[in-house]
């Protein structure tokens, strides 16, 4: 108990500092984001939807806009996602303003990614383990197939996370992120912008 209390409060240290220094250093590269997004997209420039974080409380999570807003020509996430957000996407510079969401600590440089706040009573027991963590800006579901995989493995491999959780094993995890970022790997799901919707245990 007394390792796993001061691997807790180490990874918070590390990841306010990690944060904040990330925001500064990224400062002019959001900026021309922000701009580009403006042109593409209109306001707003960033993407706010409520996630839950640990023990399931609710936080608001800050990316930049992939989409266009929806109307009556644009209505799926595939017709409303644009050339832009699909680089974005690909290169994870949407995920760049989530580093105040890290730098709050709503969130944690790596951990089980914040899924959608209707999933909550659609989890199994164990899957709902993922909770007991901070949600994470990467995590071991994303170095091991991201979107690729399907709902079952992503949530085992959460659940890893959460009984396996170590200094090491974060920073392998940050390290494996770069590679699946550079390579742009597991991005969306076979027929859908990044995965098809968890309908619940066993469906």
């Amino acid at each position: 108990m007394g390792d796993r209390r001061a691997y807790d409060v180490t990874k918070r240290i590390l990841d306010a500092g990690v944060a904040g220094a990330g925001l500064v250093v990224t400062a002019p590269l959001q900026a021309a984001v922000a701009l580009a997004v403006l042109k593409e997209h209109g306001r707003p420039v960033l993407f706010r939807q409520p996630r839950p974080g640990k023990d399931g409380r609710i936080f608001e999570l800050v990316k930049f806009r992939t989409m266009l807003l929806p109307d009556a020509q644009r209505v799926s996430d595939a017709d409303r996602l644009t050339s832009l957000g699909k680089l974005l996407r690909a290169t994870s510079l949407d995920e760049l303003p989530t580093l105040w969401n890290v730098l709050k600590g709503d969130m944690s440089l790596v951990g089980p990614r914040p899924l959608l706040v209707q999933y909550l009573e659609r989890y199994s027991p164990e899957q709902a383990r993922r909770h007991e963590v901070r949600p994470g800006i990467t995590g071991l579901a994303q170095v091991r197939g991201r979107n690729n995989l399907d709902w079952d493995d992503k949530f085992a491999l959460d659940v890893e996370y959460v009984d396996n959780r170590s200094l090491g094993l974060d920073l392998r995890i940050l390290w494996e992120t770069v590679a699946v970022v550079l390579l742009r790997r597991g991005i969306s799901a076979d027929g859908h912008v990044t995965m098809s919707e968890f309908r619940g245990a066993g469906r």
